[in-house]
């Protein structure tokens, strides 16, 4: 049965963990899948993981077509969310629309946005066109410089502030989900319990209502000394099994642990 927004959305409903990677081709489309991953995320951090960047700014909507394509055709079940790359959303409602719609066209059932309120218009824009929109707030990746580097965001009361208000705004818009990344784990929660809709963690603690984590990250394979993530890989028998585990660890409220949190 196909996963769709209204699934993810009861899921949160009756207190179900669901689980989240990133996920770039077929083959480990398939592979998500089948190890019962609920949402594949088709990031821009193929820009890191794939294209060997220092950063996810370079990504084009082309490459997200592209790699959205090929998530597409190993999938059967599994809700595919992709990522709105830099430059293609930010100008204004109509621009992310269009670039939206193509993402969608290539085979995505709901867009990634990132940025606080100033992209409530945007979101409330698209989702009444009917396009879902995951938010993305705390550490935006592609405000790289903005941030001056990967840095945790919220840490004082007044950022802490400002980052319940985006979230609560950003619901307000339209948006089906809330993604928090690099935040103090206890202002994740205390966003989660507030707003009426999923919360995606990464790097935000364990009481958020789903978690993700950069496939290659949890395979060990790209080389990350982040405190959120963790190999998976190191004590599996097999990618499937390392999959396996990270999915049992999710629901199980064992992964994140306190020695990922902030």
């Amino acid at each position: 049965m196909r996963i769709t927004q209204n699934t993810l959305l009861k899921m949160y409903q009756n207190g179900e963990k669901f689980t989240i990677l990133t996920c770039y081709d077929a083959s480990f489309a398939k592979l998500l899948e089948k190890a019962g991953i609920e949402v594949l995320l088709v990031g821009d951090s193929l820009g890191n993981v794939i294209q060997g960047k220092q950063t996810t700014l370079s990504v084009t909507l082309n490459d997200m077509k592209y790699h959205t394509r090929c998530v597409a055709q190993g999938v059967t079940n599994a809700l595919i969310m992709t990522d709105m790359p830099f430059g293609t959303f930010q100008e204004s409602p109509s621009l992310a629309f269009n670039n939206a719609t193509k993402l969608i066209a290539a085979g995505a059932h709901m867009v990634k946005i990132e940025g606080g309120r100033t992209m409530a218009e945007t979101i409330q824009f698209l989702t009444q066109r009917g396009i879902p929109v995951c938010a993305h707030i705390g550490l935006t990746p592609q405000s790289f410089h903005q941030l001056s580097g990967y840095k945790l965001q919220g840490k004082s009361d007044a950022e802490a502030t400002i980052l319940l208000e985006d979230a609560i705004i950003l619901e307000k818009a339209g948006a089906n989900m809330v993604l928090m990344e690099l935040i103090p784990a206890a202002l994740a929660k205390n966003i989660t319990q507030t707003l009426n809709i999923p919360t995606i963690g990464i790097g935000a603690g364990a009481d958020c209502s789903a978690q993700v984590l950069v496939l290659h990250d949890m395979l060990g394979i790209y080389p990350t000394n982040a405190r959120f993530n963790k190999n998976f890989m190191a004590d599996a028998s097999s990618i499937e099994d390392a999959i396996k585990h990270y999915v049992k660890a999710v629901k199980s409220g064992i992964f994140p642990g306190t020695e990922h949190h902030y």
